[in-house]
C-alpha cells in the first residue's frame, strides 16, 4: 500500500468531503427526502439525468422533480401512464424526450408494484458473495427496462459500458457519510465500483491505477482496484472530492496534480 498517496487522499477527504461543497452537484436534490423509498426514486431520476452541462442538469432536475412532489413515491404509484405523458408533455433534454422519461417513470412504478421499491429489486440479483454491485445493478435495469425504450436515460451494464450514472446513484444510496446519504443498508460499500466520468478517468491515470484511453466498464473497474488497495472496504471514497476538481469553478484537475504527484 502507497501510505503517502493514502495520507493525501485522505487529507482531501477531510477538506471536500463535506456539504458545503456539493453544489453543483445533482446529489444535493437527495438531501430533501428523509423516506428511503422518496429518496431512492429522487437518486436514480437524478443520476439518469446527470449528464451534460452541471447547470442544465440541475434545471431539468428541479423541473422533473417539481412535478413529481411533495413526494415522488406517491407520485409513482398515483399516477397512470397517461396522466405521466399530459405531466411530461413536449419534454426535452440533449437525447432525452418525453416518451423516454415517461417510460423511465413507468419503469419505476413497474419495480414498485412488483418488489416495493428499487433497493428490493436491486437485492433481487445482489449476493454479499459478489465481488461487485454489477449483477444487482444489472437486474434492476432490466426491470426498469422491461417492455419499454428508456434510451440513454439508463445504461446498459451488461454491455460493458462504464454505466457512470448507474453507479453514481448507487453510491449515493450505498455508501453514508457527510456527502452520501445512504438508505440501502444491505449491501456493502466495499462492493461499489466507481462513477467513471471524464474527471475521474483523468484522476486514476495520474493516480497510476489504469492506462487505458478508453473510459468503459474494463477502465472503471480497474481504477476501482486501484483504491481498493488503499481503502478496501470503501473503495468509492475518495471519489466526490476527486471529482471537485473536475466540477467545480475554482478547482481544476492541474490543482489536484499538485497535490498528489508532489
Amino acid at each position: 500500500m502507497d501510505m503517502d498517496l493514502k495520507e493525501k487522499l485522505d487529507c482531501l477527504y477531510s477538506i471536500y468531503n463535506q456539504r458545503q461543497f456539493v453544489n453543483p452537484d445533482p446529489l444535493v436534490f437527495l438531501y430533501d427526502y428523509e423516506d428511503k423509498k422518496d429518496r431512492e426514486i429522487v437518486g436514480l431520476i437524478a443520476s439518469c439525468l446527470a449528464y451534460g452541462r452541471v447547470e442544465m442538469i440541475l434545471k431539468i432536475v428541479g423541473h422533473v422533480l417539481g412535478k413529481t412532489s411533495p413526494s415522488p413515491y406517491a407520485y409513482i404509484l398515483g399516477r397512470t401512464r397517461k396522466d405521466m405523458a399530459k405531466d411530461f408533455q413536449g419534454f426535452k433534454y440533449r437525447f432525452a424526450d418525453e416518451a423516454h422519461l415517461v417510460n423511465l417513470l413507468w419503469g419505476i412504478r413497474q419495480v414498485l408494484d412488483e418488489f416495493s421499491s428499487l433497493e428490493n429489486c436491486f437485492y433481487q440479483g445482489w449476493s454479499k458473495e459478489h465481488k461487485t454491485v454489477l449483477e444487482g445493478l444489472a437486474f434492476l435495469s432490466r426491470q426498469l427496462g422491461r417492455g419499454h425504450e428508456i434510451g440513454h436515460l439508463l445504461a446498459d451494464p451488461e454491455k460493458k459500458s462504464a454505466c457512470k450514472r448507474s453507479h453514481l446513484f448507487l453510491r449515493w444510496m450505498i455508501r453514508q457519510d457527510t456527502v452520501d446519504p445512504g438508505g440501502w443498508e444491505k449491501a456493502s460499500p466495499s462492493q461499489l465500483i466507481v462513477p467513471l466520468d471524464t474527471h475521474m478517468h483523468k484522476a486514476g491515470i495520474m493516480l497510476g491505477f489504469t492506462r487505458r484511453k478508453n473510459a468503459d466498464l474494463k477502465t472503471a473497474l480497474e481504477i476501482t482496484d486501484g483504491f481498493r488497495k488503499l481503502s478496501k472496504d470503501d473503495p468509492v471514497k475518495y471519489d466526490f472530492c476527486l471529482t471537485r476538481f473536475g466540477i467545480r469553478r475554482e478547482m481544476n484537475m492541474d490543482g489536484l496534480r499538485q497535490v498528489v504527484c508532489c
